[in-house]
């Protein structure tokens, strides 16, 4: 069976950055708009996958980052409240730049059988090489 996927790329960040105060402006109008697609998803039974920083950290938890967001009162906190993962999503933690390079999404595609993605984030960062 192929299957469609939702991506949610980097929407579950604390924001505590330079800059993040003008980003959680920007990007609260756009995480609603991202969970209204998500919840249209759920409802076609398109499961969501989250491709998310691990901010450089090997031994990172995302269930630890999503509590961080949520717990230590962090700028991104809002976002986080929007777009919490529900038990049935999947995740793949990206230890550099890309969540399609060096990570579990690969098999992660090919287990679901997937063919169609639809992509949405809300941070990137563009490497030209």
């Amino acid at each position: 069976m192929r299957a469609s996927l939702y991506f949610l790329v980097d929407v579950i960040n604390d924001l505590e950055f330079v800059g993040g105060d003008e980003l959680l402006t920007d990007a609260l109008p756009v995480a609603r708009n991202i969970a209204s697609l998500k919840r249209r998803a759920k409802l076609a039974g398109i499961p969501a996958i989250y491709v998310n920083d691990n901010v450089g950290k090997w031994r990172s938890d995302f269930k630890k980052l999503i509590s961080h967001c949520l717990e230590d009162n962090t700028r991104g906190r809002p976002i986080v409240e929007i777009l919490q993962p529900e038990a049935e999503g999947y995740f793949v933690l990206k230890p550099k730049q890309s969540g399609f390079f060096s990570t579990s999404l690969e098999i992660l595609l090919k287990h679901l059988g997937a063919e169609t993605l639809i992509l949405t984030g809300l941070t990137c960062a563009i490497t030209i090489w």
